[in-house]
């Protein structure tokens, strides 16, 4: 900025804070929005990111976003390791769109697993729509943070007759004792993007699988600074 750039693009594989979005509790800050005006005030005059917590994101900048997806990537990689009997299954209401796509993408039934806490200091009762009994089962996410929620699900699938479970999201955060709760899990493997550095903990465990998403980004840096269509990377 202070060298009179004529354009600043920010790239952002991972958007921090994304999943404080909204005021859900008093007292709550909306890191999001804080997030976008700092990058704006520092000078970015566009910005380029992936797979984001909740697409209205988009809408706390007043610069123009470039809203990418990973999931091309992951179906992929799905595609070709053809696993049988496969059900795509969604972890929770808010992300049955986006299992949708690939369950679509691979000709595959979809199942969602309802998540209910029945008391304050009662665990969540897990209740699952559809059908995975004697089936490989493929959780899709966006994030895996502290992976608690994904082997919770993966547990409720092996109840109702799974025989494998794998899971696919963007953005592997690993924080906490996700690493370790995974290699104790009945998840055979886990497939995420490079949009966070995998830790060495995570890449020793050696049930977890990163995929490349810097050919998707390099595009749609090309099509910015080329000014030409970038709609062709959208889903």
């Amino acid at each position: 900025k202070r060298a009179s750039a004529w354009r600043i693009t920010a790239v952002l594989p991972y958007y921090c804070y994304a999943r404080q979005d909204r005021k859900d509790k008093p007292r709550v800050p909306i890191s999001a929005k804080l997030v976008a005006d700092l990058l704006e005030t520092a000078g970015a005059s566009r910005a380029l990111t992936l797979d984001l917590h909740a697409p209205q994101i988009q809408g706390y900048f007043d610069v123009p976003v470039d809203h990418l997806y990973g999931s091309p990537v992951l179906v992929e990689h799905f595609r070709h390791m053809k696993l049988p009997n496969l059900t795509v299954v969604s972890p929770d209401a808010g992300g049955v769109e986006r299992a949708r796509f690939f369950a679509k993408k691979l000709d595959a039934p979809l199942a969602i697993v309802d998540k209910r806490r029945v008391d304050v200091d009662v665990s969540e009762v897990m209740n699952l729509i559809g059908d995975v009994r004697r089936r490989s089962a493929l959780i899709v996410d966006d994030i895996i943070d502290t992976a608690g929620t994904l082997v919770k699900t993966a547990e409720a699938l092996a109840r109702e007759g799974a025989t494998q479970v794998y899971a696919a999201c963007p953005h592997a955060v690993l924080s906490g004792p996700a690493v370790e709760r995974i290699a104790k899990s009945i998840i055979t493997e886990v497939v995420a993007t490079d949009s966070v550095p995998l830790s060495e903990a995570g890449k020793k465990m050696g049930k977890i699988k990163v995929l490349s998403v810097a050919d998707l980004l390099a595009r749609g840096i090309r099509s910015i600074h080329e000014e030409t269509s970038i709609s062709e990377l959208f889903i």
